[in-house]
């Protein structure tokens, strides 16, 4: 990822971090920890595990509500995040929840952290959608230990070649190639965005040492709602992924 990309990330986060965070706060604020666009219970997928006693790199925190449930079910998290803004309502909702972890705020693909300091490195969107694959994965294969789980949600391909600009909706047609598909600039002064067809993922993977154990294409659940996606959106993933979560494994 560009330092011009960065910084435009950075710019665009700052700015929409206090509406973000106002339109989805009771959504992504519950009292368990949830994954996506449904905010589907971690209780329900087992991605992560047991996080008690382990060291854990939320990797593109926003406001760390995930960092937060993950620090009082025992784990040692950091929380990490490329927008101050968004820092400044981490601190907030840390001084809030009676929890202390370090926040760290960096670009992904720079992450001032010491080698294989993590037992896991995630991210629920987060920095797996705004910085640049080809920078993150291996960063995040040199924060990991050996062994170590490394997961992280983000739209599909898919739901990229079917996105309309025009509109803000994932639409049931093919807008643009999949093949190609990497650095995605929308709209102009809004974040960039990133993906990559799903082999090229997995070559990305297995060039930095990772193994693939599972990749969950998501479907809400019938009647579900979100406070990202419209419900003509919702009825759209249930039938074509919108959502996954890839884990991974260093070896």
């Amino acid at each position: 990822m560009s330092s011009a990309d960065a910084q435009r990330n950075r710019a665009a986060w700052d700015a929409a971090s206090d509406e973000y965070q106002e339109r989805h706060r009771e959504f992504i604020g519950r009292g368990e920890p949830r994954w996506g666009m449904w905010q589907l219970p971690e209780s329900e997928l087992q991605i992560l595990g047991d996080v008690a006693g382990k060291d854990v790199l939320e990797y593109g925190c926003g406001a760390a509500q995930w960092s937060i449930l993950l620090a009082r079910a025992g784990a040692r998290p950091v929380a990490l995040d490329n927008s101050g803004r968004q820092l400044e309502h981490a601190r907030a909702l840390i001084a809030e929840a009676g929890v202390d972890f370090p926040l760290v705020h960096a670009s992904a693909g720079e992450a001032p952290l010491e080698d294989e300091s993590f037992d896991i490195v995630f991210c629920d969107h987060g920095a797996m959608t705004f910085a640049d694959p080809y920078a993150t994965v291996p960063e995040v294969a040199r924060l990991l230990r050996p062994g170590g789980l490394f997961a992280f949600s983000h739209s599909t391909p898919l739901a990229l070649v079917c996105f309309d600009v025009e509109t803000d909706k994932v639409v049931p047609e093919l807008l643009r190639p999949l093949f190609g598909l990497h650095r995605i600039d929308w709209v102009e002064n809004e974040p960039v965005e990133f993906n990559l067809p799903q082999g090229k993922w997995i070559e990305l993977f297995r060039d930095n040492g990772f193994v693939v154990e599972d990749l969950v294409e998501v479907q809400p659940p019938e009647g579900a709602s979100s406070t990202y996606r419209s419900k003509e959106e919702t009825e759209w993933s249930r039938r074509w992924p919108m959502e996954q979560i890839w884990k991974l494994r260093k070896a």
